[in-house]
């Protein structure tokens, strides 16, 4: 198919396609081959239902320092659509005032996640903020399998174990999106805004947050921080996009 701009009189055109008709629109105009327009389909191949169409489920990982609102997001996007689920990390640090073991996070000693590492049960770990985070296994393969999509907001270090996993599943899977706060004052404002941090952590976090910004290039997708619905708009068309992608699709046999 070609393009020409609107205003220009009705022409027929010869190409490799043979005779082209053209049909103005609104600011261009389309070019269809001619015979085509004239009951002449071209065989495109074997007819798809679009119940035989399986998709497999993204892998979207989203990064960002603390206070950029990439949990929000995630729990947000999983709530309000049916087909994405948020994976559930698993800690060692203590649980915050209102978290819930299983709903926030995986709350477990340092004992626990080691025996886990051992028992290669985490799809990435690392150790951030002098606590060790990592996504089991458990809460991604067989969402994805099944055509769920996994949300998981993890540091960058964990990002980048995942892009060099060697599961062809997960690889291919995998979007990444970094969150990116407007500015230095603004973070600072959404962490002591949470109040979930002393002084202390709070440096602690604000310097490693420094240092993950340098990250963002890496990533596909990167959302300069807004408002939260702004940020939930251009999320959410990231994924839908990315949904569409015809990679994503298999064709199943036909009961």
């Amino acid at each position: 198919m070609e393009l020409a701009r609107a205003g220009s009189s009705r022409r027929r055109f010869l190409s490799s396609f043979g005779r082209l008709t053209v049909y103005p629109t609104a600011d261009y105009q389309v070019l269809i081959p001619f015979g085509i327009c004239h009951g002449d389909i071209p065989d495109y191949g074997p007819a798809v239902k679009a119940s035989q169409l399986h998709r497999f489920g993204l892998l979207c990982v989203v990064s960002g320092p603390s206070g950029s609102g990439k949990t929000t997001l995630c729990h947000r996007f999983s709530e309000e659509d049916p087909m994405a689920d948020y994976a559930v990390s698993a800690t060692t640090r203590p649980p915050r005032e209102g978290e819930q073991d299983g709903v926030d996070y995986y709350f477990l000693s340092r004992e626990e996640f080691e025996a886990k590492v051992e028992a290669r049960e985490f799809l990435e770990y690392a150790e951030v903020h002098g606590n060790l985070y990592g996504t089991l296994k458990s809460e991604v393969t067989n969402r994805l399998e099944s055509g769920h999509d996994v949300l998981i907001d993890i540091d960058v270090q964990g990002a980048a174990s995942i892009r060099e996993h060697r599961n062809e599943t997960i690889h291919d899977a995998m979007i990444d999106i970094f969150i990116l706060p407007p500015d230095g004052d603004g973070l600072i404002e959404r962490l002591r805004g949470r109040g979930t941090e002393g002084e202390e952590e709070l440096a602690l976090r604000l310097k490693n947050a420094r240092e993950e910004m340098r990250h963002w290039q890496e990533y596909h997708y990167t959302i300069v921080s807004d408002s939260k619905d702004a940020d939930f708009t251009i999320f959410s068309s990231i994924v839908n996009g990315e949904r569409c992608r015809t990679s994503r699709y298999r064709v199943q046999d036909a009961d």
